[in-house]
């Protein structure tokens, strides 16, 4: 999905947004059973909100809005629960596994941070088809597209507070083995305020124990991504607190790239061409990068 080039609410849209959101569409409306003409109908009034902001939207606030009119005509409140419990309940059945591959590790840190980016593989909004395994393999060998581990590492010894922004279930599993191998000890794990897409809410994070780990909030909102502004007054200052911010997956990143303020570290598996023309490197790549605030133009 694409990226925010601006603030939220002045959005430059690339041309391969549009495609991207079409199939998006099309996989939410084929996972329930509805008839030809209701199909349809759900579409058209997707369709015309795309329509009404091409000239400037947020991919983030648009697929909010589509997911808010697929809740309110369908009846389905939380359309992939199923797939979140399981792609929770699979990997937490390995997590003993994946604990003693990074404790036997010449370097926990680094590989249990490679495993959570890893996880940023589980994404229904982009794919409804995902080969963990191989890209497990990939990762854990891969040179990064953009290697900002060591500073991570540094800033997260310096940094008194600690706010970590998950993005889907499942991958929160290997966020709690990565939150745990580093151990700090005021750190903050974000969800989603209510469901969107396959992104973990606080039902996720009761489910795989995250508060074994660190303390839990949800940002009070519904779009597959992190806009400060739109978020609760408690999200808003505890983000604005913290001394370090992780930002995990491509969809944090759409609501953040832009982000005026500094020690931000994005850590994702790039999963389109407009990410990776912004980010300058190739689809399909590992990224740890610290966010570099634009300088404001004097006058």
């Amino acid at each position: 999905m694409p990226v925010t080039t601006r603030r939220v609410d002045s959005v430059e849209a690339d041309y391969r947004c549009y495609f991207c959101f079409a199939r998006t569409i099309e996989r939410l409306i084929e996972k329930h059973t509805l008839t030809s003409a209701e199909k349809k109908a759900l579409a058209a009034e997707m369709f015309s909100h795309f329509h009404n902001g091409a000239s400037g939207f947020s991919i983030p606030v648009l697929s909010r809005e589509v997911f808010r009119i697929f809740r309110e005509r369908s009846g389905v409140t939380d359309p992939y629960e199923k797939i979140k419990y399981e792609s929770n309940e699979r990997l937490l059945g390995e997590y003993a596994m994946f604990r003693e591959m990074i404790d036997q590790s010449d370097d926990p840190f680094e590989v249990a941070l490679r495993l959570a980016v890893a996880g940023n593989i589980i994404d229904y909004g982009v794919s409804d088809h995902h080969d963990l395994e191989e890209t497990m393999e990939n990762v854990l060998k891969s040179t990064f597209a953009i290697n900002h581990v060591g500073r991570l590492k540094r800033r997260l010894a310096e940094a008194r507070t600690v706010l970590y922004l998950g993005d889907n279930a499942g991958e929160i599993v290997f966020d709690k083995l990565f939150i745990e191998t580093f151990h700090h000890p005021n750190i903050w794990y974000a969800v989603r305020g209510t469901p969107v897409i396959n992104d973990a809410t606080r039902k996720d994070a009761d489910q795989v124990g995250m508060e074994e780990v660190a303390k839990v909030i949800d940002n009070g909102y519904d779009a597959p991504s992190t806009l400060p502004e739109k978020c609760s007054p408690s999200f808003q200052q505890l983000y604005n607190e913290a001394d370090l911010v992780i930002s995990k997956g491509q969809g944090n990143l759409e609501g953040l790239i832009d982000a005026s303020r500094r020690n931000i570290f994005f850590l994702l598996m790039v999963k389109c061409n407009v990410i990776a023309d912004r980010l300058g490197v190739k689809k399909g790549g590992f990224v740890c990068t610290e966010n570099k605030p634009k300088k404001e133009k004097a006058g």
